[in-house]
């Protein structure tokens, strides 16, 4: 979910021990600083993330094209909501989209808890109606100051999202889905396998496959592999996704069945 950001990743990454700057480099295509990609086709069923980066967008266009599902930010943060999620969250709806809501995670800003409870009290409930997916914590490199790991040691980064993750399971009986790349779930958590069995993953990698996923989790749910896909009702591209199944499973997914 690229365009969320406005302070470089780059800046903290040239900070960083060249030993890091080595292992993030295999990683390049995922950074927020890439150049925009548009992969080969992959199969699965499509969909994107979008947050106020991308405008107004015709959500009847987008589903009538093929997108059959997206990922909406709301929250970000403790206190920071986007702007455009109380437009698109309901008008993708009637649209025929299925879509979740996502939280960019800020780490350095409080515990996951709190983060939690933005998130769950601003767009980021459940109910299952079918077209309602879980939400979504979208946790990468940190942009801004403190360190690629919000200056948080490995186990201090499973305890905060372990925190995030059970506050929202107690506030809509859901596990929220971990969107992350490789590089950032071995450096920050030291590649912890302990959420595979309850959260599923979508994992960011802008390539012509997935690779390999972070230990524990066998499969992915969700793979974002471009940050441009051109897409029908909306102004130049968006970050796409796939579904790893059909429209069938993605509706029991959003049901919990």
């Amino acid at each position: 979910m690229n365009r969320r950001i406005v302070v470089a990743v780059v800046s903290v990454v040239a900070a960083a021990s060249s030993a890091l700057a080595v292992v993030t480099a295999v990683d390049a295509a995922e950074s927020d600083t890439a150049p925009p990609m548009q992969t080969a086709a992959v199969t699965g069923t499509l969909g994107i993330d979008v947050n106020s980066w991308n405008g107004s967008i015709d959500w009847a266009s987008a589903h009538t094209s093929g997108v059959q599902w997206a990922y909406l930010k709301a929250t970000e943060g403790t206190s920071v909501k986007d702007t455009s999620f109380n437009t698109n969250y309901p008008a993708a709806y009637y649209a025929g989209v299925v879509r979740g809501a996502y939280h960019v995670a800020r780490p350095n800003l409080s515990n996951g808890t709190v983060q939690a409870d933005f998130l769950a009290s601003n767009g980021g409930a459940w109910s299952a109606d079918g077209k309602t997916l879980p939400a979504l914590l979208d946790i990468e490199p940190n942009p801004f100051s403190g360190g690629y790991c919000y200056g948080l040691s490995q186990s201090g980064m499973v305890s905060w999202i372990n925190a995030f993750l059970t506050e929202y399971k107690a506030r809509t009986t859901r596990w929220a889905v971990i969107h992350t790349t490789l590089s950032f779930w071995k450096i920050c958590t030291g590649n912890y396998s302990g959420f595979a069995g309850k959260s599923p993953l979508s994992i960011i990698r802008w390539d012509t496959s997935a690779g390999t996923l972070p230990a524990g989790w066998s499969v992915y749910t969700f793979w974002q592999s471009t940050n441009c896909r051109a897409t029908s009702g909306i102004t130049g591209c968006a970050d796409g996704s796939t579904f790893n199944g059909a429209y069938d499973r993605l509706v029991a997914l959003a049901n919990n069945t």
